[in-house]
């Protein structure tokens, strides 16, 4: 059921938000060099690695670190990536990934393919063996601000309780989160 969920709510949500995106796509063509998406390699179920979209907020040149990483992110990003990450609109790509099944709608955010750390841990607990998602229990409870450990936590919690309306209940909480610019690293 969940699979199917994703399917149909990614169908919709691209077509709603079909001419938004086209926006931000022209947007990101037009105030820096590069191309428009970034393909970031990403950890997905049981650790392997896939290609996920997201409209570019950094410039081409950026080290493929997690944001909070690098030494001046500010310096990095495009003239328009903070409004990008501050929306989340540079997310919008990610329903691809959804619609071939790398993602699902709520999981684990997928980790950078770098973040051993985090790898290691969601391993340890039985996390990876989930579909990496859009949006997660983690992601409206801290999102970029948590430490890992902590976000493993919130992970595992969410693989205790995944549920249909669980999931419902975490993408209206994502909703609230995203509206109110709660917890994004700028």
């Amino acid at each position: 059921m969940k699979r199917l969920f994703d399917l149909i709510f990614a169908l919709i949500t691209a077509s709603i938000l079909l001419m938004p995106m086209m926006l931000v796509a022209t947007l990101v063509k037009f105030t820096s060099k590069g191309p428009i998406l970034y393909w970031s390699d990403r950890v997905g179920r049981n650790n392997e690695i896939f290609r996920m979209p997201k409209f570019r907020s950094m410039q081409i040149d950026t080290p493929a670190l997690a944001t909070h990483l690098l030494d001046d992110p500010d310096r990095y990003l495009t003239s328009i990536g903070r409004f990008l990450r501050r929306t989340s609109l540079d997310e919008l790509p990610q329903l691809w990934s959804i619609l071939i099944g790398d993602m699902s709608f709520v999981g684990p955010r997928p980790a950078l393919f770098n973040q051993d750390d985090l790898i290691a841990l969601r391993s340890q607990f039985g996390v990876h063996c989930l579909l990496p998602g859009l949006t997660g229990w983690a992601q409206v409870n801290g999102r970029d601000e948590l430490p890992i450990p902590l976000k493993v936590k919130l992970d595992v919690e969410y693989m205790q309780k995944k549920s249909f309306g669980f999931d419902l209940y975490v993408i209206w909480l994502t909703f609230i989160k995203v509206m109110l610019g709660d917890g994004v690293s700028h």
